[in-house]
């Protein structure tokens, strides 16, 4: 027999099967993890095929070392779609493949936990008669009556004393697996079911209807409505049918909220996935998973590839982050592929948020293909109708004529104090990490910026450095210009950091939490941060998007939204798009239970369209202005847009393999007669030209909707493959970052 062996070395050079002998008496299925020899080297490899005929010279086929694992770890329904994400994505194989297992369980860093236990091998007159012949055994009699309660584990005991026990056969011991088990899983209490207003009810009706056949559907509901209870509503079902659920968040920050919710709903049939877990937990999840003992699901974007079978619902939570694509090899969207698992088991599959996205909302109307089609549900109000929270906007720039140059508006002020002052929790938003935007010299100008990347460092005043938040690369604030040597450094614009001092400043009896990337990198510091909030031991919390979506805290009667448009003006077509959806989202945090909610809205551009539709609340509004936009500017949804991104140490290398591969896109389109396809085709340098001390460039391609994309995607592919030794080529198709 022979098998066909994907090796686990991402080049496409070697992007094919190998054929292998399998040894006698080795059981192999396809999907089996193995270790295989590949050159002068020894690698795991994936098993994805068993033939017993090979057409080499099986003097040349070099047999199977060893089974990495005795079963299976990527089930056959994973194996086929790691097949389509090689055709859809582009991407090596392996590369799909390795996103289907645990990382760690490649190469065998991480094995189940045992624990080793004594127990008594002896009872009734055969112990006693060992007590009575053993008396100057002290250590020895003491384990024995500890055991006689029952076993012990090991570790606690003499370990000499234990052996000679051992020994003499008056105790066995044995390794007994332990379960790591998720923080976020440790709470067992259980909570009740609601009472549903009657427009969840209608939503739970059609969804659990669709069980039998299979469905898509958007469910829009503003925030608060109860979109979450509806999707609890739906796997209950799913689970009485005996089928399965996988729940996705756009971020781990929500993972634990989520995990709550449904753990407290479902117990020990939840599960959760996400990169934030230790490596030991993280593989027991999996294992638990792909044994079945899990039915539910809960994670972040790679935990739609958990190796749950016969799925009756995925849920998309907040479909509209762009989190849930991928920004590196393979750039898969976990939107994409929840469509694809959803149509393999005939399952239900919901996309939800109160802000979608422009393309999928667009999915919902007349005129659309049935196979593309989205079904719309709409939830209006809010549980037991609290009305949504009171927006006021405030012109930043009324503030600075009147002489106020705290990043706080006279409102917010009063606002934030009136909230503390009633024993009320208040949250405040900026889409931005650390102290200062960029530090610049008052004389000449000059602001410091990465050498690694064409950025401005940012200050971290809890640091007490600059970090580029691209590369990493810190340095030590000057205390001269390094440019003209003036003394004059000043600190400009503000984040996280920046907030945080200024409420500790303004309100000093405040308790202030700070939630973004610089606080949440330990273990278990997302759930820490909400869970201290939850309990009233902090009741300011200033952060970045971490906050703005999902997150349900009953005594939040106030929301200080610091820079509405701080991502307005960025040079990207969604841009718009994405301050909408952040302000809307974090906005709806506001007047959750009982208590009425504000919300304070700070800006320098007051009339934007962007900013008044999100302050009133209105998407259909705000949708109908910018796909109206996007047509006119010939923007996704009605175009595609794909670029190849080279990238090298030298500037020169880097210009010159886009200029030539414009050239040879511009030949290819001509021979195929393709120009009417082609919006716009330009090699130009990258908005960001300089990235982790690489220069860069871009080929750009615009195409109209109704072109063959998959076919300019190939050989764009093969442009960027192409690329000439020392230049990286990437191709991204409607990338999540267009700088």
């Amino acid at each position: 027999m022979y098998a066909e062996v994907i090796v686990d070395l991402s080049a496409e050079a070697v992007d094919k099967r190998f054929s292998y002998a399998v040894p006698e008496g080795m059981a192999l299925t396809p999907g089996m993890l193995v270790t295989v020899p590949f050159g002068p080297r020894t690698l795991d490899g994936f098993v994805v095929g068993i033939k017993d005929q090979c057409s080499l010279d099986p003097s040349r086929v070099k047999p199977i070392t060893k089974l990495a694992r005795h079963e299976p770890v990527v089930l056959p329904e994973l194996m086929e779609l790691a097949d389509w994400m090689h055709d859809r994505y582009l991407c090596n194989l392996v590369d799909a493949l390795r996103l289907m297992i645990p990382s760690e369980l490649r190469g065998g860093r991480v094995r189940e936990k045992t624990r080793r236990y004594a127990a008594l091998a002896l009872e009734g007159d055969a112990l006693e008669q060992f007590i009575a012949s053993n008396p100057r055994a002290k250590k020895q009699l003491e384990i024995v009556e500890q055991l006689k309660a029952g076993p012990l584990e090991t570790a606690g005991l003499d370990s000499a004393a234990l052996k000679a026990l051992e020994k003499k056969g008056a105790v066995v011991i044995s390794a007994q697996e332990t379960r790591r088990t998720p923080t976020a899983l440790a709470d067992e209490r259980r909570t009740v079911d609601p009472e549903l207003m009657p427009g969840q009810a209608r939503a739970v009706e059609t969804l659990t209807a669709a069980l039998d056949g299979g469905g898509r559907f958007l469910l829009h509901g503003v925030t608060g409505s109860g979109k979450t209870e509806v999707y609890i509503r739906l796997i209950r079902q799913a689970l009485h049918l005996g089928r399965t659920a996988i729940v996705l968040v756009p971020e781990i920050a929500l993972t634990p909220q989520m995990v709550s919710w449904l753990h407290g709903r479902f117990g020990a049939d939840a599960a959760v996935l996400h990169s934030a877990l230790s490596p030991g937990e993280r593989f027991d999840e999996w294992r638990r998973i792909r044994s079945g003992e899990a039915r539910v699901v809960i994670g972040a974007r790679s935990a739609i590839f958990a190796p749950i079978q016969n799925i009756g619902c995925i849920i998309v939570d907040e479909e509209h982050e762009s989190s849930y694509q991928s920004d590196h090899r393979p750039r898969y969207d976990a939107r994409e592929i929840a469509w694809k698992r959803a149509q393999t088991h005939g399952a239900v599959l919901v996309l939800g948020s109160a802000t979608p996205s422009i393309a999928t909302y667009m999915r919902t109307e007349r005129g659309v293909r049935p196979e593309n089609r989205l079904e719309l549900i709409e939830l209006r109000q809010r549980v037991k109708n609290r009305p949504l929270p009171e927006v006021e906007i405030v012109d930043l720039r009324g503030e600075f004529d009147k002489g106020n140059r705290s990043i706080f508006s006279e409102r917010l002020a009063i606002e934030l104090q009136a909230c503390l002052d009633g024993g009320h929790q208040a949250m405040l938003f900026i889409n931005r990490r650390g102290h200062s935007t960029f530090v610049s010299c008052r004389k000449c100008g000059y602001v410091v910026k990465c050498d690694q990347c064409d950025v401005s460092m940012t200050y971290h005043q809890s640091e007490e450095n600059l970090r580029c938040h691209y590369c990493g690369n810190t340095m030590a604030p000057p205390k001269k210009c390094p440019n003209c040597g003036s003394v004059y450094i000043k600190y400009f614009g503000a984040g996280t950091q920046k907030v945080e001092a200024e409420v500790a400043r303004l309100f000093p009896k405040a308790r202030v939490a700070r939630m973004d990337i610089d606080t949440t990198q330990r273990k278990d510091a997302h759930q820490q941060i909400l869970d201290a909030f939850r309990r009233g031991e902090t009741n300011v919390l200033v952060g970045t998007q971490m906050i703005a979506k999902g997150l349900d805290f009953p005594n939040v009667t106030l929301v200080g939204v610091v820079a509405a448009d701080m991502t307005l003006n960025l040079p990207d077509y969604r841009s718009v798009e994405r301050t909408f959806q952040l302000i809307t989202q974090v906005a709806g945090r506001a007047g959750r239970a009982d208590l009425p909610g504000k919300v304070i809205l700070q800006t320098y551009e007051p009339e934007h369209y962007g900013i008044r539709c999100a302050a009133a609340q209105d998407y259909r509004a705000f949708y109908t202005r910018e796909s109206a936009g996007r047509r006119l500017a010939m923007y996704p949804p009605f175009s595609v847009i794909m670029r190849v991104v080279f990238a090298s140490k030298s500037s020169d290398s880097a210009r010159n393999a886009a200029e030539a591969a414009e050239k040879a896109l511009d030949a290819w389109v001509t021979e195929q007669d393709l120009h009417e396809d082609v919006l716009q085709l330009r090699a130009a340098e990258a908005p960001i030209s300089l990235l982790r001390g690489e220069f860069r460039w871009q080929l750009y391609l615009k195409l109209y909707f109704r072109a063959d994309a998959d076919a300019f995607a190939e050989r764009l592919r093969a442009l960027a493959d192409e690329a000439p030794e020392g230049v990286k080529g990437e191709l991204e198709v409607n990338p999540v970052n267009m700088i």
